[in-house]
């Protein structure tokens, strides 16, 4: 759960961005997302048992599961299946990547064409392939870009929250000289922070993605591998905050300058 919602949990500020107060957001999320999520897991879970006892075998798939039940709720199952996924899956995942997208370069690339840009490279990376199996999916695609994602927001996190304390000049976020202007644009902290943090987890996603596994990494590297998102998170967020309290920035002497 923690890595399906890896990709929300940086992105939230997309959707939030269009509250009218730090209260709506805050209520809506609260209302939101851990009580519905919670209870969807649930269900889950109980319908996953209840195909063993149904069907024989466990069906964690809703399309397969749809697919073995009879006549009109199979036609039923399918397109509860298609709505939610056009208007939940598809909407959600959209928003967050085409604005990326359009910052790249907003005078050419509008939010439409950024959200065309994701469908297409969303289709040619062949979504299909990655669900065949639920091993597949838990332990390759969830836990890996978790894996990814994990240590992007442990920096995020610890420059907000613990580093900056919520105070950020907004002016300078959009000036190229800028205090968060850092190396040519890039803080070595953050990047450095960033490989430390994936690195625990790369001989967990081999083992898991080449077949047969990889039986040379040491074990205690394998069991890191399902608390990837924790495991970056933590390596991540230590390293940036030590880093840049003990070396320091650019835009940190400006703030003590003024």
């Amino acid at each position: 759960m923690v890595g399906f919602w890896a990709t929300l949990a940086l992105n939230i500020p997309d959707f939030t961005r269009f509250a009218a107060s730090q209260r709506d957001q805050l209520l809506g999320q609260s209302l939101g997302l851990p009580g519905p999520m919670a209870l969807l897991a649930v269900i889950a879970v109980v319908a996953t048992a209840a195909t063993r006892v149904v069907f024989g075998q466990a069906i964690w798939d809703p399309v397969e599961l749809a697919t073995n039940l009879p006549g009109l709720f199979t036609l039923i199952g399918l397109l509860v299946v298609a709505i939610d996924t056009v208007s939940v899956n598809i909407a959600a995942n959209l928003v967050g990547p085409a604005y990326d997208f359009a910052a790249l370069s907003p005078r050419h690339i509008t939010y439409r064409r950024g959200a065309l840009i994701t469908a297409g490279i969303a289709a040619a990376i062949m979504p299909w392939k990655l669900i065949e199996t639920s091993g597949g999916y838990i332990f390759i695609w969830l836990l890996g870009y978790s894996a990814l994602l994990g240590p992007i927001a442990g920096i995020m996190v610890a420059d907000y929250w613990l580093l900056r304390r919520t105070r950020i000049d907004v002016a300078a976020l959009y000036d190229p000289a800028g205090a968060y202007a850092y190396r040519r644009g890039w803080n070595p902290a953050a990047l450095a922070a960033l490989v430390l943090g994936v690195a625990p987890s790369v001989p967990g996603f081999l083992n898991a993605a080449i077949p047969g596994g990889t039986p040379d990494f040491p074990p205690f590297l394998l069991a890191l591998y399902p608390y990837a998102w924790f495991v970056g998170a933590a390596i991540a967020g230590a390293i940036y905050l030590a880093w840049m309290v003990t070396v320091g920035s650019r835009e940190m002497v400006v703030e003590r300058a003024t």
